[in-house]
């Protein structure tokens, strides 16, 4: 008679969420307000707003949209709320930062967003490693939201995870 092997993690019971599926799906383009500045230092107003005016958006059509000053300046407030003003009906989202924050940024909103209701007495794993760069904030963002419903969190993988949390019965 044949050995029957069992799959006791599948049956476990065990809930996975790969954060890395809340990673922004869209192209992540960086408006540098550094090509807009008098002399690579400084922001003239008339200047500025004519540019804007002139500028082609459409590079920026669909994509989430990283607003940065690479150059050593003083940029006012309002500078950065005329651009997005721009952006905003062309781009799919539109955040201060560079490549990198902002897809942290997005990342941990998606996260925010997420419906806790499937997950309601249930014991999770979020996943850990890959390929996606998946920083601290999304993990700790996770944690704060999935403790006041689950029954445990567990890091890692369903074969070999680290204990995070278990609710007291």
């Amino acid at each position: 008679m044949a050995e029957v092997f069992v799959n006791k993690v599948a049956e476990s019971g065990i809930v996975t969420l790969d954060l890395a599926d809340f990673y922004p799906k869209h192209e992540i383009a960086v408006f540098d307000l550094k090509q807009f500045l008098f002399m690579g230092l400084i922001l003239k107003e008339k200047h500025y707003r004519e540019s804007l005016k002139n500028f082609d958006w459409q590079p920026f059509a669909d994509k989430i949209v990283a607003v940065t000053c690479s150059a050593d300046a003083i940029i006012p407030m309002w500078a950065y709320m005329l651009a997005a003003s721009y952006l905003e009906p062309v781009a799919t989202g539109v955040y201060f930062g560079n490549q990198n924050q902002v897809a942290a940024l997005v990342l941990e909103e998606r996260i925010r967003m997420l419906d806790i209701n499937g997950f309601q007495d249930q014991r999770v794993v979020v996943k850990g490693c890959g390929d996606l760069p998946i920083g601290e904030n999304a993990y700790l963002a996770v944690t704060q939201l999935l403790r006041p419903v689950v029954k445990s969190i567990m890091y890692g993988e369903p074969c070999s995870t680290v204990p995070i949390y278990k609710r007291k019965e």
